[in-house]
């Protein structure tokens, strides 16, 4: 049975930083790249950031490009997000994905075949 399970959202304030990481199960992880999209209240669902399966590439959003970080630890089937510089425009509920490829860094949430439940994160001014 495949999981994805998202940890470390929460309440924070701007300027501040949280880490965000996803536990992966069910699926060879270190075959897959990974992503993080986010969805803000009455917003479609948006990118944030892509890593390859053996994570020496990444992809970022321009709009987070310099305050987040994507990684992953393939042998804990863990996959992390870093943010750090928080506005309140990043308050949304934060989602985890599998691609269905190993090799490629892809915004489209239509190539991931895999989803977490999301984590809620809340930035306050």
């Amino acid at each position: 049975q495949v999981q994805l399970v998202e940890f470390g959202g929460g309440l924070v304030q701007a300027g501040g930083s949280l880490r965000l990481s996803c536990a992966a199960s069910g699926f060879t992880f270190s075959h897959r790249a990974m992503g993080w999209f986010r969805q803000a209240p009455g917003k479609e669902r948006e990118f944030v950031a892509a890593i390859t399966a053996n994570g020496r590439s990444t992809s970022y959003a321009d709009s987070i490009k310099g305050r987040f970080t994507i990684s992953r630890e393939n042998a804990r089937n863990t996959l992390y997000l870093q943010m750090s510089s928080l506005k309140p425009e990043d308050t949304a509920v934060y989602y985890c994905a599998a691609d269905s490829s190993a090799n490629l860094v892809r915004p489209r949430p239509e190539v991931y075949d895999y989803w977490g439940q999301g984590t809620q994160v809340t930035v306050s001014l």
